[in-house]
């Protein structure tokens, strides 16, 4: 199943699953659905193109953090298993989307489990592939984080990473004014009943990524970075979305402060050393 074929089944379940819209805004406002739309099937465009492409029998992937689990989906609609473990309250909806999509193929490809990875980290050498999509910036403390993904995986295995640009000038400002300087909070788990640190929109650059993976044994692919999300909402109501994309995907090939400090997303792939 393509990306874009997905992305059609998903705006149908949400139809369905209306709990998900304030998360996937696709059926807000109009104005922005090209934005949002170009968005969402980059970040999957990315999983084909280094996972899905990339996959070989026999392969074990864990999405650290796994959400709604809609990448996970992605995989199972595509023949690929996957184990998703979460603390989010989206836990309870998994089940629902997995007979929704159950009839577009093999729902049983994806398992899930509400997990605290510091409390049930994975057998040594359990996995070829780690997602975190959305999800390093909130893990803390960060560094036993990635020990525990360097030693989950088999030799030569990768973290998949779908993150936020750290550099980006305007989501930078938001934040600052969203949460100060208070980057790591500790907050309460009702079904764990335990309080967990987590990281309050803990976003990094590709430089300070780059320093915390190097120190816990591994190195990013530098092949994989790609940067995604240029233009602003506001080009896409006088613009076409298809040569928007173009052009942003023009400008973030080419090193420079653009790509650097005004794209929105940062994605790439760190090897186990």
């Amino acid at each position: 199943m393509s990306p874009e074929q997905f992305f059609d089944l998903l705006l149908k379940e949400l139809e369905v699953h209306t709990e998900m819209q304030p998360y996937y805004k696709f059926l807000g406002k109009k104005s922005s659905w090209h934005f949002r739309r170009n968005y969402f099937l980059e970040r999957l465009r990315y999983v084909q193109q280094h996972m899905v492409e990339k996959y070989k029998p026999g392969m074990t992937i864990w999405d650290c953090g796994c959400g709604y689990g809609t990448t996970c989906l992605y995989l199972a609609m595509n023949g690929i298993p996957a184990h998703g473990t979460t603390l989010e309250f989206y836990y309870e909806t998994v089940q629902k989307r997995k007979e929704y999509w159950s009839r577009y193929g093999d729902t049983a490809l994806f398992t899930c489990s509400y997990e605290n990875l510091f409390d049930n980290s994975p057998a040594p050498d359990s996995y070829d592939w780690i997602i975190v999509q959305d999800t390093l910036h909130h893990l803390e403390p960060i560094n036993d984080a990635l020990r525990i993904f360097h030693s989950s995986l088999r030799p030569g295995g990768q973290v998949l990473s779908i993150e936020e640009n750290g550099n980006n000038v305007i989501q930078r400002a938001k934040l600052y004014k969203y949460r100060g300087n208070n980057r790591i909070i500790t907050i309460w788990d009702e079904k764990l009943q335990k309080d967990i640190l987590i990281g309050n929109e803990n976003i990094r650059s590709l430089k300070g990524w780059n320093s915390l993976f190097i120190d816990n044994g591994f190195a990013i692919r530098q092949d994989s970075v790609r940067y995604i999300r240029y233009f602003l909402p506001v080009r896409y109501r006088i613009a076409d979305a298809d040569k928007l994309l173009k052009k942003e995907r023009h400008i973030q090939s080419k090193n420079g402060l653009r790509r650097e400090y005004l794209f929105f997303g940062l994605n790439f792939i760190a090897v186990k050393k």
